[in-house]
């Protein structure tokens, strides 16, 4: 049986509430390290992160490149509802770049120092794509 309240305009804001702060915040750490490995030189980064070490710099770049489009992606459609849908599939690929995060530092023997921070994206990553897929969908223009 649902109740009277899930579908209220209040309790649709709260969840819009939550999902943009998510969405914020995602915006935040993967633009912030994306640009980091788009700008830092590498025997920078090398020193900052040791996966960095062990990856071609092109595919430390290429990351970089992806988690910036996605922290672009995974605010501006749903900010102009111009290919909203677009915000969601940006939040699966964070997911994606969390797991493959996940499994490159624990074959580094990096999981116990890692691994808080990629459960925190990969759960707000996923609550993102399951609300704007789900619970409060933004609608195109």
């Amino acid at each position: 049986m649902t109740d009277a309240t899930t579908h209220s305009p209040a309790r649709r804001n709260w969840w819009t509430i939550g999902l943009w702060a998510a969405q914020v915040l995602l915006a935040l750490a993967y633009g912030a390290a994306g640009s980091m490995k788009l700008i830092t030189p590498v025997a920078d980064l090398g020193a900052m992160m040791n996966w960095v070490n062990s990856s071609p710099e092109l595919l430390v770049r290429l990351i970089g490149l992806v988690e910036l489009l996605g922290a672009i992606g995974v605010i501006l459609p749903a900010l102009t509802r111009i290919l909203p849908f677009l915000t969601p599939l940006a939040a699966v690929g964070f997911s994606v770049i969390q797991v493959l995060a996940i499994g490159t530092h624990a074959a580094l023997g990096e999981t116990a120092s890692t691994l808080p921070a990629n459960l925190v994206l990969i759960a707000l990553s996923l609550f993102v794509a399951w609300g704007r897929w789900k619970k409060a969908p933004i609608a195109p223009r």
